[in-house]
């Protein structure tokens, strides 16, 4: 996964939170052209994909950082079930098989996680 370390010089009136809001939600999790992918998934998922795809992180006041990784998988804990989160990125020679596959695998790390957690004492 790619990580990068962006700086820059913000114009008076503008914060790093204003910034973040610009970078989303991210092109690499939507597709291209972003706006007509967004459009598309709000059609086709039956799901609203809540923080999947979303920004973790903290802003740090002091020294006016922001540092945030994109929710790539994750799992949601709800009082009646756990809902994991995962997906794989579709370009035009892809072999839909194959990213289910990669899907599930992502998935299985999760779950793999939380019952290690769920075996602890």
């Amino acid at each position: 996964h790619l990580v990068s370390e962006v700086r820059g010089q913000l114009r008076d009136g503008y914060d790093a939170l204003d910034v973040f809001k610009a970078c989303f939600p991210a092109g690499t999790v939507t597709g291209a052209p972003k706006v007509r992918a967004m459009a598309i998934i709000d059609e086709l998922e039956p799901e609203r994909r809540g923080p999947y795809a979303g920004a973790v992180g903290y802003v740090g006041w002091g020294a006016a950082n922001l540092d945030t990784a994109i929710a790539i998988r994750c799992a949601l804990v709800r009082p009646d079930r756990v809902v994991v989160q995962a997906g794989a990125g579709i370009v035009a020679d892809s072999d839909p098989a194959r990213e289910f596959a990669e899907t599930e695998a992502k998935a299985q790390a999760v779950l793999r996680a939380l019952a290690l957690a769920k075996a602890r004492p």
